[in-house]
This record gives structure tokens, C-alpha cells and sequence, in this order.
């Protein structure tokens, strides 16, 4: 049951990561439009760029697979206790409730590599941050919530296997900006996907509930019940409330942080 909770935190996280400053900002930078302007082909940037997500998910991976090796197996019931105390922690992170945020750092990728580079080496570099999921902006606590997750579930494989579903996810969003080939096309584009901003948001607040609330009741004992009863009511609150964190968003040709 872990696993299968962490996998789907993994495809939830990636999803949401999309309406990241850098995951805006890729749909942005990398489309047929701005190719075409420098003289490559979407397609071909578009792939490496996935590759290179594919790569930092696996990465990623191979970074949790290694606590997970040293802790071995704990037994499912700590396990999904762990889970549920932590996702209860992602809700109330994601939600802001009583103003409370796990920290996270705001960087975004240089954008002088377009410049710099070709498109297949700012493709895979740009991709590899992004899909390594801890080295740009972290768009929700369920990042966090996966890589416990992967640590605690004490198989290497199955914590590759995370990292590399959660990479490749966030690799092929890029393909959402391929039908951008002029200015007024990405200002539609952009302007239809921030009105999925916020049910995004709240949708990924109902998903690290669901997990919490799940793996308390599967963790049996008291102690989970009531992790589970207060991760319920806290993804309630969370949901109603419209407060995120305020990033300066804009694309990466204008600038980093």
C-alpha cells in the first residue's frame, strides 16, 4: 500500500509542479515559437528536454533509494504511519493553514544557456533540473512527502521508480505549449492555463489528504486513526482557502533569481 500511495503523490506532485515560476516558464521558453526564433526544432529540444526530466527523476531516485536502502524494511504499519504524519504536514503546508509553509528555496534556471548553448544541451539541463524536483522552485510539500515516502518504503527499486515516473511527467508538460507557434497563441495558451491554477492546487491538496487519511487508517491503532481524522479535517480547511505562495512569475529569458 506504500508504494502504491507514493506513486500516486509522485504523478499528483509532478502535475503540480507545472504551475511552478519554472514550469510556467519552460512553456514559455520552449515552444515553437521561441525555437523557430533561435533557429531549432521544437521537437527535437522538446525531447531532450524530456530526457533530461527523465534523468533528474531518476536521479532523484537514486538519491531516496539510498536512505531506503539503510533503513530497510520497518514493517507496512510504521510505514504508513510515517506517511500519514507527513502527508498531514503536506496538507497543512499546501494549505496554509494558520499561515504555516514548509521552507523551500526560489531559484530558477539560468537563462543565459539559450543563448550559451545548443537546444538539445539547454533542452537536457533545463529538463534535469526540473525533474530532479529539489534544485528549482518547489511548488508543494508533496515533493517532500515523496521522497519520505520513497526512503521510508525500504526498496531501492521501487524509490527509482518514483523518481523516474515523477521526472518523466514533468518532462512531457512541455508538449502542453507544442500548438504555440505565434505571440497571440501563447498569450491564449497562458492565459487557459492559469485558470487551472487554483483547482490544481486544491485538487493536490484532496490527493496528500487522501494519502494521509489512507495510510492513517491502514497503519491500524489509535495513534493512526487520529492522524487520519485530523488529516481529513485539515484537507477541508486547506481546500477552502485560496492562499499560495506569491512567486514572481515570468519567463526565463527575462531574467533569474
Amino acid at each position: 500500500m506504500t508504494f502504491l500511495l507514493a506513486m500516486l503523490v509522485a504523478v499528483a506532485a509532478a502535475v503540480r509542479s507545472t504551475w511552478s515560476p519554472c514550469g510556467v516558464s519552460m512553456l514559455s521558453t520552449i515552444t515553437p515559437l521561441t525555437e523557430a526564433t533561435r533557429g531549432h526544432r521544437f521537437s527535437a529540444t522538446a525531447w531532450w528536454y524530456v530526457i533530461g526530466s527523465f534523468v533528474g527523476g531518476v536521479t532523484l531516485g537514486a538519491l531516496i533509494a539510498l536512505p531506503a536502502l539503510a533503513i530497510g524494511t520497518i514493517g507496512e504499519s510504521s510505514e504508513l504511519l510515517i506517511l500519514a504524519v507527513v502527508a498531514l504536514v503536506s496538507v497543512a503546508s499546501d494549505g496554509r493553514l494558520a499561515g504555516f509553509q514548509l521552507p523551500g528555496h526560489d531559484r530558477q534556471v539560468n537563462e543565459h544557456w539559450l543563448n550559451r548553448y545548443r537546444g538539445w544541451i539547454y533542452g537536457a539541463g533545463f529538463g534535469w533540473q526540473i525533474g530532479f524536483g529539489l534544485s528549482t522552485y518547489i511548488m508543494t510539500a508533496g515533493v517532500y512527502l515523496l521522497v519520505v515516502a520513497g526512503a521510508v518504503g525500504g526498496s531501492a527499486v521501487n524509490a527509482l521508480l518514483l523518481g523516474a515516473v515523477f521526472g518523466l511527467i514533468r518532462g512531457m508538460a512541455v508538449f502542453a505549449g507544442s500548438e504555440i507557434w505565434d505571440r497571440e497563441a501563447m498569450a491564449t495558451f497562458h492565459r487557459r492555463f492559469e485558470i487551472w491554477r487554483q483547482p490544481v492546487r486544491k485538487a493536490m491538496i484532496v490527493v496528500l489528504g487522501v494519502v494521509g487519511t489512507t495510510a492513517g487508517i491502514g497503519s491500524g491503532g489509535l495513534l493512526g486513526l487520529l492522524v487520519a481524522s485530523v488529516t481529513a479535517v485539515a484537507t477541508v480547511a486547506g481546500v477552502r482557502t485560496n492562499r499560495e505562495t506569491s512567486y514572481r512569475m515570468r519567463a526565463v529569458g527575462t531574467g533569474t533569481t
